[in-house]
């Protein structure tokens, strides 16, 4: 259709496009593909009844949601049981916590961990460029930290003196910025127990070698990482901005940071590999209790892309022994 103001002008065309599920047309109109299933195809006969789950808001004048997770064995059992908060990725730009991948993967954690699990949706870009989505997800938390104690459906089954707060690329990014933010006891009196960061969503403008090396066949291509910056970052900002570059020029020091315990798992197949160890490295050098798990033959994101996958089975495994070592 032509323009209104000049009816000889072209029709809108697509100048970015993110996996089919979201478009910025050049006239600056943002599509996001509601109707059209998710990019990422999972089995949807997961739910095998170890689990019972619900949809809350927790952000009503964003219009935001969280999906709740706990053991279906859990009622009436004495012993309750520690509190995964999950942020998705998606390049800050794209998916939901009602997306079936993300959703199987929420449910095989509250089985296999066993855990209360708590999946938060958060403003997209380009809409909602950064950092609205960083001050989401700290609302977030504050959030939980509320309804732990007041929701009879979560504070009879969650343990609050045990929460991890975990996220996978993106999600791994709020999770680095609220382990700043809140450390171990910065909700009192819900503790933070530990951070898990699944293949952090960090970059820089100064390439690695694994972004370097990185295949156009890969999950995650440089070409798809420069577009999510385009989208994402505030206007006019760079890769080593201090959201997506924790040591770049303008980051703050993070040699005072109490950030409690931290989990980094990185993909030896991501190109983001390079960046997630030297994450955990500067942050061990620093004296911080971080461990490292680098994924052997696996790529970005395999959490939420293959959730009923043996690769996701072994790092329920990890996250569940880092997990028994907190409470130890």
């Amino acid at each position: 259709m032509a323009s209104l103001s000049d009816p000889n002008a072209p029709p809108p065309h697509v100048v970015e496009d993110c996996r089919g599920a979201l478009q910025l047309l050049s006239d600056g109109t943002v599509v996001r593909a509601a109707a059209a299933p998710p990019p990422f195809h999972v089995r949807l006969d997961i739910n095998d009844g170890r689990v019972e789950w619900k949809d809350a808001v927790y952000d009503a004048a964003h219009g935001l949601g969280v999906r709740m997770y706990r053991p279906a064995a859990t009622e009436g059992a004495e012993e309750k049981l520690p509190v995964v908060v999950y942020f998705h990725g998606g390049g800050f730009c794209i998916g939901s916590c009602t997306w079936p991948n993300f959703h199987a993967g929420c449910l095989r954690l509250a089985a296999e961990l066993p855990a209360v699990v708590l999946s938060f949706d958060y403003r997209l870009a380009p809409e909602h460029r950064l950092p609205a989505a960083h001050e989401d997800a700290a609302a977030a938390l504050i959030w939980l930290r509320d309804q732990l104690l007041s929701d009879p459906w979560l504070a009879d089954a969650a343990d609050a003196r045990k929460v991890f707060v975990s996220g996978e690329s993106a999600g791994g990014n709020f999770a680095h910025h609220l382990a700043v933010r809140f450390g171990a006891a910065g909700l009192d009196p819900v503790r933070v127990a530990g951070y898990v960061l699944l293949m952090p969503a960090f970059i820089s403008e100064r390439p690695t070698p694994s972004e370097l090396a990185a295949p156009a066949t890969a999950f995650l291509t440089r070409d798809m990482c420069d577009r999510y910056c385009r989208l994402a970052l505030p206007a006019g900002a760079d890769k080593d901005h201090p959201l997506v570059n924790p040591f770049g020029p303008a980051s703050r020091s993070l040699e005072a940071a109490d950030v409690g315990r931290v989990l980094v798992v990185a993909a030896d197949g991501d190109l983001l590999r390079d960046k997630n160890v030297e994450y955990a490295e500067r942050m061990k050098a620093m004296g911080k209790d971080v461990e490292l798990v680098v994924f052997a033959g696996e790529e970005h994101a395999f959490f939420g892309v293959k959730p009923m996958s043996a690769a996701t089975g072994e790092l329920v495994e990890v996250i569940r022994r880092f997990i028994a070592g907190a409470a130890a």
